[in-house]
């Protein structure tokens, strides 16, 4: 069957730059799963995006599907036919809508009973008879939140579409997608190039676009074309561009002939702290700063242009007059806001609330004092400039600075604390204390910064989950999640002795919300698995394997170090020759204990002891359960399970020579104390028995 390459090209009005990738991918991905099921063979597919266009290309396409023999069951013998063996209603309908006489139907026998059947040969269709459709259904599944209309057309799409092309080869495909029949007209770039032309084959579509439409589909090529570009202009001012790989992507998403071009401002600006004038270049302008060799900030920026001027000294111009008020903005706010100190701001957070049920900013800033002076106290910090920066940290929202660039905040509060005259240690923490923002993110380098950061994140779990309003499906709108990944990234990667059952009952202790004992108890469980889940997407993340995950968690511990430190001894103890057997021992002994616990002596008499493995398997718990006392102690975890895997003989040796559930009850209820002082030793670590291999 012959094959040939298939290009499908959408082209719309300027696509949601931000969502370009996301769709082109999702394109692809839809019409390649409708080929599979559709039984089409092909070779690579590959996406294209620019602006005003979503594109595939297929290589090595069948141009038919494959004829299959489909099996049409149908009614079952008994209704099928009446008691004198004449065809039915029933069997005659099938058998009509088959196009056949219910003579020559099959009989189907199973052991639920027997029906009619029909081997009928399906006709592989065409791919000019499946495109149209497979196309608009690939289009309709598409991630798309509010899809629009235009015009008096019925269809909706996220954009208005104007041309559609299906090309086979050098074959047009006919049928209408998204209301618009098909044709060979590809638009090209809206003011260089041809506007418009005519593409003869699928293959020549990427080259066509580039040298006649004077539009670079491929996205990634276009990217790589425009880092290159502003590398070599940033080099050029003896400088280093500061790209930033979200901004990449979107200014990638919104220009189809990218051209870099260098624009200066005035030094004066650079008095400005620099990260509110990356902030505005970058989030306001799509601007790509320069730094100087020492990371300083230079009085330059890349932008990227979407057409070759004759004249780029206008286009410069123009850029450059229109970041300038934004420059000037900042200047003006940055010196606005120096004239008031964030102690000064700390009465108006009063009038800002946090949340309804948990009091307004200012409360929080309290709650987040209190908690940052215990948790100092406990990483060996400086808890008054601990707590003296937590009271502070979000007094910065209140300036004119953080409420017109709303990323800084935190940020512009250690510039103000340092002008303000506090010491660099508090100006550091409030600097320090949202991070991590994002996964990935640095963390704060100071004891005092990461007191207050995880107080502040403590601080909202507990607050949110006190009034039940956790996160649901993908709805987190206090970023709980991202809070809960910052404390333990904070206490694990920082080796801290925090335990978080505690910081949480602190936490829950100063909240606005009455809760008994029981409840406040019984938030902190939700808290805890809250966490767990975090923990085990965290680690496995890392390639721990989640059986050792789950061994670990199983045991409820509630400091992160004290996890990790849980995880890498079972991972190791998991790598050792014995590892396996002790684990299905663990495994058979925790069913014998569950099934036996009303039969458990209340403590283990060595008097009773009848066989010799039963004897040695003690000594062996004995003098282990002392060695071990000290390394428990020290959390020297992985030493623990090291010399527990000696062990795997004795126990070994018990199971083969020794009946358990004896038949005089006082030997069995020992022998079952015996067992549960073998898993208790055990269990100080984790619960082996989950391990897998």
């Amino acid at each position: 069957m012959s094959t040939n390459s298939l290009l499908v090209e959408i082209g719309t009005e300027e696509l949601p730059p931000k969502a370009l990738r996301q769709l082109a991918q999702a394109f692809a991905d839809n019409v390649q799963k409708a080929l599979s099921e559709a039984d089409l063979a092909f070779g690579q597919i590959k996406w294209y995006g620019a602006p005003r266009r979503l594109a595939i290309v297929i290589n090595e396409l069948t141009e038919q599907a494959p004829d299959k023999t489909v099996e049409k069951r149908g009614p079952a013998i008994k209704s099928a036919f009446d008691s004198e063996g004449n065809p039915t209603k029933a069997a005659l309908g099938w058998a009509r809508s088959n196009g056949i006489d219910v003579a020559d139907a099959e009989r189907l026998k199973t052991d639920k009973g027997e029906w009619l059947l029909y081997h009928a040969e399906v006709k592989g269709e065409h791919i000019n008879q499946l495109l149209p459709n497979l196309v608009n259904e690939a289009l309709a599944k598409l991630p798309i939140p509010k899809p629009m209309r235009w015009g008096a057309r019925s269809t909706q799409f996220i954009r208005p579409v104007h041309t559609v092309t299906m090309l086979y080869g050098d074959k047009l495909i006919q049928g209408e997608v998204l209301g618009i029949e098909s044709a060979r007209t590809i638009r090209g770039h809206r003011f260089m190039g041809e506007a418009e032309f005519q593409l003869t084959h699928a293959d020549e579509y990427v080259q066509m676009l580039d040298l006649r439409g004077k539009v670079i589909v491929d996205y990634e090529r276009r990217k790589a074309i425009i880092r290159e570009q502003i590398e070599a202009e940033a080099a050029r001012e003896n400088g280093i561009a500061d790209i930033d790989e979200d901004l990449l992507e979107e200014v990638t998403s919104l220009v189809e002939w990218p051209v870099a071009m260098v624009g200066s401002f005035e030094e004066k600006y650079l008095d400005v702290p620099a990260e509110a004038l990356i902030y505005t270049m970058k989030d306001n302008q799509k601007y790509f700063p320069i730094l100087d060799p020492n990371g300083k900030l230079l009085p330059r920026f890349i932008f990227i242009a979407n057409i070759v001027s004759k004249d780029p000294i206008q286009v410069i111009r123009g850029n450059e007059k229109v970041v300038r008020p934004r420059l000037a903005d900042a200047e003006f706010f940055y010196h606005t806001d120096r004239k008031l100190k964030l102690e000064d701001r700390l009465e108006s957070l009063g009038n800002v609330v946090f949340q309804q049920k948990l009091g307004t900013l200012l409360d929080k800033s309290q709650r987040i004092a209190s908690l940052a002076e215990t948790i100092a106290k406990q990483i060996d910090a400086n808890a008054e400039q601990a707590k003296r920066a937590a009271l502070l940290c979000k007094t910065d929202l209140m300036s004119e600075m953080v409420m017109e660039f709303t990323d800084i905040q935190g940020t512009m509060g250690m510039y103000y604390a340092h002008h303000d005259g506090e010491p660099d240690t508090v100006a550091q923490a409030i600097g320090e204390h949202y991070q991590p923002r994002f996964s990935g993110d640095t963390l704060p380098q100071s004891k005092e910064g990461a007191a207050v950061a995880i107080a502040d994140k403590i601080d909202t779990l507990a607050g949110i989950f006190a009034i039940k309003m956790p996160p649901k499906g993908d709805k987190d709108p206090f970023a709980l999640r991202r809070a809960a990944l910052g404390v333990i990234r904070i206490i694990t990667e920082q080796n801290y002795p925090l335990d978080l059952v505690e910081l949480f009952n602190d936490a829950l202790r100063n909240q606005p919300v009455h809760l008994s004992d029981q409840e406040q108890a019984q938030v902190v469980e939700q808290l805890m698995e809250f966490i767990y889940a975090r923990l085990r997407a965290f680690y496995q993340e890392q390639g721990v394997d989640i059986s050792v995950i789950q061994a670990v968690l199983a045991r409820h511990p509630s400091a992160p170090t004290d996890i990790a430190n849980r995880l890498n001894a079972v991972s190791h103890f998991r790598s050792l020759e014995p590892a396996q057997a002790l684990a299905s021992a663990n495994k058979r002994v925790a069913n014998i204990l569950t099934k036996n616990e009303a039969q458990i002596a209340p403590a283990l008499d060595e008097s009773l002891f009848v066989d010799s493995e039963e004897r040695q398997l003690a000594e062996h718990i004995n003098e282990l359960s002392q060695q071990l006392a000290p390394l428990f102690e020290q959390g020297n975890y992985t030493q623990a399970l090291t010399e527990l895997a000696s062990l795997r003989e004795p126990v070994d040796e018990f199971f083969v020579k020794v009946m358990v559930m004896a038949d005089d009850p006082k030997l069995a209820a020992n022998r079952l104390a015996l067992l549960a002082k073998l898993r208790e030793l055990f269990l100080k670590v984790a619960d082996i028995s989950l391990i897998q291999n």
